[in-house]
């Protein structure tokens, strides 16, 4: 067990004698003062693990001690002791940023466990982590073995992300090794669960399916609109575990009414998925609202021009086109501003709708930008990124603004992203799409293993540009790379995070509803 260094500082430290004893057989080393200059003089002089002050000290109070020790070195843990109760006193200690409190008469029991809470807490929450894990791993790798449905799934993945980010919260990486094994393993077969099963989703009315891109504003928005304003907000690329690190940033204004995922369409992009969202058709019948909607292929992005047109054509299918609305895409930060300076015109209508690009432009920003990639080398960093815009966009303001008029918030994406490690070859001529998680063209040539390959692509509802249209997705973390210049290709797009295909990542996502406090 680690010692400890403790500075005790009270005027009656003779009578603490006994509980200097108990702490000593303990394995921690006392250092006893019985003033608050002397407790100064001992600080200057070496370090500390924590510091014991009595509250009410001749001369120097512990308050005054308190605020120079913190001033000298203020991450190292101070508890205050007081005979008092009174409030005041306490918020004072609190406002010179207090680690703990404890009322006098303390008993040697409440020391220890004040110093286990301040200095072994995250060693034993480790531990515990650990020891929790390692009997859930076992669940989870059994229920690999049995035949889950699609909500079985969306639990599985809720776990291993829950366990990644205990994990991450408490620093002990001694089974991360385990859980991306354990994760890649519920990729490969929640590939095979979705090639088994995707097709008969989408045409047979007749079984147990997934709320789906096409379902979701008619299933779970439509149903919550009242004349009451409710803000719909769609951020693009929002994986599960990026919401799951927003959401107590959201807890001071709103509390949680309900969560839960849905399942993105495949392909897994914004061209296909989110406009599906906002239309409510499946991507082949996009043609029917837009002609030669899928015409020109080239710029992908601009394939998300029309989303408000679908969002009216939806409403309007649904009998609810006396709903009064606002769609606002968000592409730079100046755009948000003027959103959040606007925002008393959004209260006269009944839904906003607001799109986020900025996560997707991170992704992108990361395989481009080499500064990116070194500040987001991996899952974790990148969902602190994701953490930091959020704390310092202006959509913060609109969030509060929004909790301030008690409107409802609905958070939600249209797909994840997955960290690619490994190419796959494929061979397509100029007109195959550049995503690299999934192609579409004629004439691709590949390895038939680890991919879903759709030759119909009216199985799938996909666009169908000439008689032998084909797609191909990857699974797990492939990304597609041609052959020539094969190895600065793979150089470059290895470990950037992409979507296009089926992973547990980039379908299983979140939609949150929010009511204010």
């Amino acid at each position: 067990m680690q010692r400890y260094n403790i500075l005790w500082a009270d005027d009656e430290i003779d009578l603490l004698k006994p509980h200097i004893l108990f702490l000593s057989k303990k394995g921690y080393d006392i250092t006893p003062v019985n003033s608050g200059a002397d407790a100064l003089e001992k600080f200057g002089e070496q370090s500390y693990d924590v510091i014991f002050l009595d509250e009410n000290m001749p001369g120097m109070s512990g308050l005054e001690v308190l605020s120079q020790i913190k001033t000298m070195r203020p991450h190292v843990p101070v508890v205050m002791i007081t005979k008092s109760e009174e409030e005041s006193i306490m918020e004072e200690a609190i406002g010179a940023k207090i680690d703990d409190y404890l009322i006098k008469p303390v008993n040697p029991s409440q020391i220890v466990l004040s110093i286990k809470k301040l200095l072994e807490q995250k060693r034993i929450i480790s531990e515990k982590t650990t020891q929790s894990y390692q009997q859930d791993f076992r669940n989870i790798m059994m229920a690999f073995s049995e035949e889950m449905n699609h909500d079985e799934w969306a639990e599985v993945y809720k776990k291993l992300v829950y366990w990644e980010l205990e994990m991450e919260s408490t620093g002990n990486q001694s089974m991360a090794d385990v859980l991306k094994m354990q994760k890649d393993e519920a990729n490969v077969n929640f590939a095979k669960f979705i090639m088994r099963n995707y097709e008969e989703w989408l045409n047979n009315p007749d079984i147990e399916k997934p709320l789906m891109s096409h379902q979701l504003l008619r299933k779970k928005l439509f149903p919550k609109l009242t004349n009451e304003p409710t803000f719909f907000f769609l951020i693009d690329n929002l994986r599960y575990d990026q919401w799951k690190v927003l959401e107590p940033l959201l807890a001071e204004y709103f509390n949680l009414e309900q969560e839960s995922t849905y399942y993105s369409i495949l392909p897994t992009t914004t061209a296909f998925a989110r406009n599906s969202i906002f239309a409510g058709v499946l991507p082949a019948e996009l043609e029917k609202i837009i002609p030669n909607f899928w015409q020109d292929d080239e710029d992908e992005g601009a394939k998300n021009n029309n989303e408000k047109d679908f969002l009216q054509y939806q409403l309007k299918r649904n009998r609810l086109e006396h709903i009064k609305f606002s769609y606002h895409k968000i592409i730079h930060q100046n755009q948000s501003k003027t959103l959040v300076e606007n925002f008393s015109n959004l209260l006269h209508n009944q839904l906003n709708v607001v799109v986020y690009n900025f996560v997707d432009m991170l992704s992108h920003a990361r395989t481009d930008t080499e500064m990116i990639r070194e500040l987001a080398p991996d899952e974790a960093a990148y969902r602190s990124i994701t953490k930091s815009w959020f704390l310092h966009s202006p959509l913060v303001d609109m969030v509060r603004k929004i909790a301030e008029k008690k409107c409802r918030l609905i958070i939600t994406t249209d797909h994840g992203t997955i960290r690619t490690t490994k190419p796959y070859k494929i061979i397509g001529d100029k007109n195959t799409n550049t995503n690299l998680r999934y192609k579409q063209g004629k004439n691709l040539d590949y390895d038939k293993k680890n991919v879903f390959v759709c030759r119909k692509p009216e199985a799938l509802h996909l666009p169908k540009y000439n008689v032998s249209t084909s797609y191909v997705f990857t699974t797990e973390d492939y990304f597609f790379a041609y052959p020539n210049n094969y190895n600065h290709y793979v150089k470059y797009y290895k470990d950037t995070f992409q979507h296009g295909g089926i992973s547990l990542e980039e379908i299983i996502i979140p939609y949150v509803e929010l009511i204010p406090k």
